[in-house]
């Protein structure tokens, strides 16, 4: 039996704790939501994941990739994709886990468990790692480091994905990347760059996903990356039940809300929401693969 939330979010000081928004207008072409986090519970009255991915098909997300960031979590992503059809998923250590790891001892074990999940053939990418500067101080760097290389070692051996976490780290992790060299498809979470880096990025080859800051008013950052870049290196993504795009910020997010996204950005580049939802879910097959018709297993299986 497969629990349908593992945890609580913890809410910031901006957050209203209230319901799910309503559903927005379906897309008449449909799109992948590249980065979710089905795990968390969320709101006055939290979803269950089946209800989450009812509500996303619903309105034409086709499927999600369900990310895990500890061993836990991975495991739970694995296991809820090999039942069910509309899930593929990314397993990783998150790098704000790997200095406690680290200090603990446990690093290599919990990075071995990774190794174990990443040979799951509907596992696809192994993320979200890479570096955070913004909660990690100077002694939990090297293990960061240690961690983030492990994993890229990792997709490469198993021919998978990259999901990057970057956060206040731009240089050191392209260093890292340039460095041991980065997989054949590689892909910076919630971007958070502006135009140059977006640039320094998308000419690496790598990809680029938005999430819903890209709606906000304070991230013109956001919007000029998104100009300065081919459509071929764009994907999307909500982080759910994280960055709650306009005009729903701070209530709880789920991939449903994905639309709200996608029609922004089309608008920002002046372009038809279908076509851009229609290079995205191409982009998003180059780099995931296909979603499969049927699952692995017996959807009981994993109720």
């Amino acid at each position: 039996m497969t629990e349908p939330f593992l945890r609580s979010r913890s809410r910031g000081p901006d957050d209203k704790v209230a319901d799910y928004p309503p559903l927005p207008e379906a897309l008449t072409v449909g799109v992948y939501d590249n980065h979710t986090h089905l795990e968390f519970a969320d709101g006055d009255n939290p979803l269950d994941w089946h209800e989450q991915l009812d509500r996303a098909s619903t309105v034409g997300v086709r499927g999600v990739v369900q990310v895990g960031t500890d061993l836990e979590t991975s495991r739970w992503s694995a296991e809820i994709a090999a039942h069910e059809p509309r899930v593929l998923a990314a397993v990783a250590i998150h790098p704000d886990h790997a200095p406690e790891l680290d200090r603990s001892g446990e690093l290599d074990e919990h990075i071995a468990g990774i190794a174990e999940l990443a040979a799951r053939p509907r596992v696809r990418a192994i993320g979200e790692t890479g570096l955070d500067f913004f909660h990690t101080g100077e002694d939990g760097r090297d293990a960061q480091v240690r961690s983030f290389e492990a994993h890229i070692a990792i997709a490469k051996e198993h021919d998978l994905a990259l999901q990057i976490h970057d956060r206040d780290a731009h240089r050191e992790i392209v260093e890292v990347l340039n460095r041991v060299g980065a997989p054949e498809r590689t892909v910076f979470h919630c971007f958070s760059g502006d135009a140059e880096f977006a640039r320094l990025v998308a000419d690496a080859g790598w990809y680029l996903s938005f999430a819903g800051v890209v709606t906000f008013k304070n991230a013109p950052n956001l919007r000029e990356a998104l100009e300065a870049i081919p459509r071929s290196r764009i994907l999307i993504e909500t982080d759910a039940p994280f960055l709650t795009p306009a005009p729903w910020r701070g209530r709880p997010n789920s991939s449903y809300l994905l639309p709200h996204t996608l029609r922004f950005m089309a608008d920002h580049l002046g372009t038809d929401a279908s076509m851009l939802a229609a290079q995205i879910s191409s982009n998003t097959e180059l780099v995931y693969g296909h979603w499969d018709a049927h699952p692995v297993d017996t959807p009981s299986d994993a109720r």
